[in-house]
């Protein structure tokens, strides 16, 4: 039914060139964005946290931004590059496992997992002041895969709504 869009990033960029519409694009921007803090609250009562705290850890700068543009474009590029549908699932899963070992942010990739991230005080958390600059990035990132895509893959890049409904 959700056609596995857990990334707005994944969502915004699909709009953008045509596969979903605005109207459900938002859909799920709000839908993610609530499922990754409402998971941020459950992580911690699993662990006896409190279950709503604000992180501390200061995640920031140059080499950070560049990580997650590098990580959030990657993903993109796998996503829309990727040539049979069976695939997209373990290649979104190698990309993302691969960036959070070689990108310096460890690849969060996702503005609501930054977000979430945001609500949790533990080695994985980002600080609110930080998650504008991880947006900024990620969303960077994705619009320049969309650019890369477009020279790489010309036939995916743009894609009817009604055409892509079953194939996303």
């Amino acid at each position: 039914m959700s056609r596995a869009h857990f990334n707005p990033a994944v969502s915004l960029l699909q709009a953008l060139r045509g596969a979903l519409s605005w109207g459900d694009a938002s859909g799920y921007v709000l839908a993610q964005l609530l499922g990754c803090c409402v998971g941020a609250m459950v992580a911690h009562a699993m662990f006896d946290l409190p279950w709503v705290q604000l992180s501390v850890h200061v995640r920031t700068g140059p080499g950070q931004w560049l990580a997650e543009v590098i990580a959030t474009f990657g993903l993109l590029l796998v996503i829309l590059g990727h040539r049979r549908p069976q695939d997209a699932p373990w290649m979104v899963a190698a990309w993302i496992g691969a960036a959070y070992w070689f990108t310096a942010s460890t690849s969060f990739a996702n503005p609501a997992i930054t977000i979430a991230r945001s609500l949790s005080n533990t080695f994985s958390g980002i600080r609110p002041l930080d998650v504008p600059g991880f947006i900024v990035a990620q969303l960077a990132g994705a619009l320049l895969a969309l650019l890369v895509t477009g020279l790489l893959f010309p036939s995916a890049v743009r894609t009817p709504v009604r055409a892509a409904r079953g194939s996303l």
